[in-house]
Order: structure tokens, then C-alpha cells, then sequence
């Protein structure tokens, strides 16, 4: 399950999928050095992403694996 206080990259570890869900939502910089300590809340905010809808995408993904 994906929380809103893992980091990107510990999403990205949990559910390797998860990338192109991510760029949906407009978080294209998956690999950059501030995706290794942000987590998906400050993520969802910097971006002006509806934090509930990315969760929700995230963890949809999680359930079909």
C-alpha cells in the first residue's frame, strides 16, 4: 500500500509499475535527486496534484499486482 509519507523513491522501489502513473499525474523527474527524499504528499503539492486521486491511482496499481 502506498502511504502519502513514502518517498517517490520508495514507491518506485515497492511498485517498479508505478511510473507511468506518476507521469499521468504530470511527475515526469522520477529519477531526479529529489524524488529520493520526497515524498509523495510534498510531491502532490509542489505539483498541484490532488493528492486522494494519486493514492488512489497508486494503490489501484498495487492491488492488480
Amino acid at each position: 500500500m502506498v502511504t502519502k509519507d513514502m518517498t517517490i523513491k520508495e514507491v518506485i522501489d515497492a511498485v517498479p509499475d508505478c511510473a507511468p502513473v506518476f507521469m499521468e499525474y504530470g511527475m515526469h523527474c522520477l529519477g531526479c535527486a529529489i524524488a529520493h527524499g520526497e515524498t509523495v504528499e510534498q510531491a502532490a503539492e509542489v505539483h498541484g496534484i490532488d493528492l486522494a486521486a494519486l493514492l488512489a491511482s497508486l494503490n489501484a496499481l498495487c492491488e492488480k499486482a
